[in-house]
């Protein structure tokens, strides 16, 4: 008896010392798979976030290169930087059309002159060139500050004519400033032969034109006329509408601080603007644009791509 139950003892002890190994490897395996699974939970976030910010900035680069920007020239420049967000063929010289007008306006107001004074459009201020016609007939009285409202807000020619005839010394003088001007801002691929850019002989390049619309963002009285919806004014005694020839200025969506547009046929649809883009200070160039909306079509597409896309930027040469 005694024997049997030695016996029966050595049994259970054998058994409880192979099932010892067994629930060793099985705890040992449990925590291994918690491990792991521990692991899992944690990377699988992390994992996710890296893959975003991957996507995002390919996003942003290839958002950059697929712009589609129909003008043949363009330039888009942070102004507080001076940082190029966006370039097309950005210096290539070509006629500017009626963006000369800002030049027009700086030069004219750089003499200081009395705004209130009287200035009358003559004979020499019609268009022989291309013959485009006006609402201020010859014999039209203004002051200097209507004229300078007209030439900006409406790109008026016979204004921008009245102001270079009324400048100190004449026309002539009045043109050799503006190229001293242009000279003095670093604008070395631009000419200037008349005040109103009807001549395709005024020409510029997109990287001069964002020094010139910069330099004329400083002038209130240029960014308030450029950027006025429109205005009524009382033209050889009958009240006249006068409007914006940038339909952009009355919209909701933008914010803009100075503004001008041109076309002659040379140059084509063109339009340069500051506005303010992401909360940030913004310059706009647009040149030789074809079709009746492509230059606006152009611009709404810049504004859309900056506001979505984190951009890479360098600093402007020259």
């Amino acid at each position: 008896m005694r024997r049997a139950i030695i016996a029966l003892f050595a049994v259970a002890g054998l058994a409880t010392l192979a099932a010892a190994p067994v629930a060793a490897e099985a705890a040992s395996k449990k925590k291994t798979v918690a491990a792991k699974k521990h692991v899992t939970i944690k990377a699988k976030p992390a994992a996710r976030s890296h893959a975003t910010r991957n996507h995002k900035a390919i996003a942003s680069l290839e958002d950059a290169k697929n712009l589609s920007v129909q003008s043949a020239s363009a330039l888009v420049l942070d102004q507080a930087t001076g940082a190029v967000l966006y370039e097309k063929n950005a210096q290539a010289v070509l006629p500017i059309a009626s963006i000369t007008k800002l030049m027009t306006a700086m030069v004219a107001l750089d003499a200081k002159p009395d705004l209130n004074e009287i200035l009358t459009v003559s004979d020499d201020d019609v268009d022989v060139l291309k013959g485009t016609r006006s609402r201020l007939k010859v014999g039209t009285q203004l002051s200097r500050e209507e004229m300078l409202r007209l030439a900006l807000m409406s790109s008026e020619n016979r204004a921008a004519s009245a102001l270079s005839r009324h400048y100190p010394g004449g026309r002539d003088a009045f043109v050799a400033a503006m190229n001293q001007k242009a000279q003095a801002l670093g604008m070395g691929e631009s000419r200037f032969e008349d005040p109103t850019g009807l001549t395709a002989a005024n020409v510029s390049s997109a990287r001069d034109l964002v020094k010139m619309v910069d330099a004329a963002h400083r002038y209130p009285l240029i960014r308030e006329f450029s950027t006025t919806p429109g205005d009524q004014m009382v033209v050889a005694g009958r009240t006249q509408q006068f409007n914006n020839t940038n339909s952009l200025v009355k919209s909701p969506a933008w914010e803009i601080g100075l503004s001008k547009t041109g076309y002659i046929n040379e140059a084509g649809k063109c339009l340069v603007m500051q506005a303010w883009l992401n909360n940030k200070p913004t310059i706009i160039v647009l040149l030789d644009s074809w079709g009746k909306m492509t230059r606006i079509g152009d611009a709404n597409r810049i504004k859309r791509w900056i506001e979505s896309a984190a951009l890479p930027t360098r600093p402007i040469s020259g």
